[in-house]
């Protein structure tokens, strides 16, 4: 380390901000919100605390106690996660895009959950959606947290990927995809 910091500092006149600095392995390091896998052949991954920042983010534009109108929200998603997966994409882990997809999925689906409030509301707009009258009835008169209903297969089937894609929100993953194959 000292070797190379005199060379950098000496040789190349660049200063070398000692706390940032170490020597490690490279999967133990974080280096721009990047990481790496620990792997024969090791792949470039996301770091923790970019994940970390990330879900903050959402949790934020996606809160239950914020009173923001459906497509204003998806409208500050888009923005949020267009440049958020423009840095991102040289990351080797499509999985992780596929995982955020559904999460923000399932929280948009809690907050639309919540905003139907009554039973009545809920059974007529899960019937709109095409639920068969026992099913909107059964679960338009749950008493599961909003969390939980967000994740059941009544919720999940209806409030779909497409149903998202209608009201507007992009898939993260897509556009990963697209950015790795341009």
């Amino acid at each position: 380390m000292n070797s190379i910091t005199r060379f950098i500092e000496q040789k190349l006149k660049l200063k070398v901000n000692r706390e940032k600095s170490a020597v490690d392995r490279p999967w133990k390091r974080k280096f721009l919100g990047f990481s790496f896998t620990f792997n024969k052949k090791p792949k470039v991954r996301i770091a923790n605390e970019s994940i970390k920042r990330l879900k903050a983010k959402i949790r934020e534009l996606t809160s239950r106690s914020n009173p923001i109108p459906m497509g204003v929200r998806i409208e500050k998603l888009n923005q949020y996660l267009t440049g958020w997966c423009g840095y991102f994409a040289l990351a080797d882990t499509p999985s992780k895009f596929k995982e955020f997809d559904e999460w923000i999925r399932r929280r948009l689906r809690m907050i639309e959950w919540k905003q139907w409030k009554n039973p009545r509301t809920r059974v007529r707009k899960l019937k709109g959606l095409g639920v068969p009258d026992q099913k909107a009835y059964e679960w338009g008169n749950s008493r599961k947290k909003y969390w939980r209903i967000a994740s059941s297969p009544i919720l999940h089937k209806t409030l779909d990927n497409s149903y998202w894609s209608n009201r507007g929100l992009k898939s993260l993953y897509q556009r990963y995809e697209f950015l790795r194959h341009t």
